[in-house]
């Protein structure tokens, strides 16, 4: 199935189909069933592997952090001087380097001086790692 077909087939359908399958005189098909009971994650995380996306799933849930990355993922060049990022929130330059450490230490982020200034860039690998975890398995189309 590709990404057209699965984002046209609506939750609730899906939700309904997985809870009452069996029961239900009216069930969608079978790839449907498939695509819509598959498992949600690819395989179970590991111990290690649990530690790290959590430390960088709980940075993120604060939403200045969030927003600091959306502003440096888009800057232009893709990094940002932590002076391009002061200026958009009304926070004091320690408060946003501490949110910016926290990014860093869960590596969301890099950064390297360049002088005064520090330069900040998103760790694509990382991301990566946080956006595969979220994905679910799809079933591939028969």
């Amino acid at each position: 199935m590709d990404i057209e077909t699965i984002s046209a087939i609506e939750f609730g359908l899906c939700f309904e189909i997985c809870q009452h399958r069996g029961m239900s005189k009216q069930q969608g098909s079978v790839a449907v069933q498939q695509m819509c009971c598959s498992p949600v994650m690819r395989k179970p995380l590991g111990e290690e592997n649990s530690r790290e996306l959590a430390r960088a799933f709980k940075a993120l849930g604060d939403p200045v952090r969030l927003r600091l990355l959306s502003l440096i993922a888009s800057h232009a060049g893709g990094e940002a001087c932590v002076c391009d990022l002061t200026g958009a929130f009304e926070l004091s330059g320690p408060t946003i380097s501490h949110h910016l450490k926290v990014l860093r230490e869960a590596g969301i982020i890099d950064g390297e001086r360049r002088g005064t200034w520090i330069y900040y860039r998103v760790r694509t690998e990382m991301l990566g790692l946080l956006s595969e975890t979220l994905l679910p398995e799809l079933v591939p189309s028969t």
